[in-house]
């Protein structure tokens, strides 16, 4: 079994994180566009509006992504960070590369003050329910999401 550990992403893991932000919105059924991708993540990067965890074996290889968004908790008057991508490499599945970018999801947030994170994940993605599950995550049944597009 392959060894997995996480990192701060940095700029020279642009075209990496790329290819697996371009895989991560694809399993969400979006057209492939690997230069949006990168054209994404590159601004989030350069304007620190995203935390970027990467995941790799032993041998550098990436296995995983996670980007966390800070924001903040009106009701709790306290920063937040909201946990909006998690996609692990079909090949890296089941390694627990997912299990060490929610940890180091949780330590990078514990570290920078925030009360909680938060994420959301589409109702049949089960395998990663039983993760957060697991993990102490607990599902929100009471609040409703809700979302309007502004524009296409």
């Amino acid at each position: 079994m392959k060894k997995i550990t996480t990192r701060l992403a940095t700029m020279d893991d642009i075209d990496q994180l790329a290819d697996m932000f371009d895989a991560y919105r694809q399993f969400y059924e979006l057209a492939p566009d690997l230069a949006l991708s990168r054209q994404f993540i590159r601004d989030r990067m350069l304007g620190s509006e995203s935390v970027l965890i990467l995941a790799e074996d032993e041998e550098g290889a990436s296995a995983g992504f996670c980007q966390l968004y800070p924001t903040f908790c009106s009701l709790a008057a306290a920063p937040i960070y909201a946990l909006y991508d998690l996609y692990v490499r079909p090949e890296a599945r089941k390694l627990g590369a997912g299990r060490a970018l929610l940890l180091a999801a949780e330590a990078h947030a514990l570290r920078n003050g925030a009360l909680r994170l938060d994420l959301t994940t589409a109702k049949t993605n089960l395998a990663a329910q039983s993760l957060y599950t697991a993990l102490g995550w607990q599902r929100d049944d009471i609040f409703y999401a809700y979302s309007k597009t502004l524009a296409a």
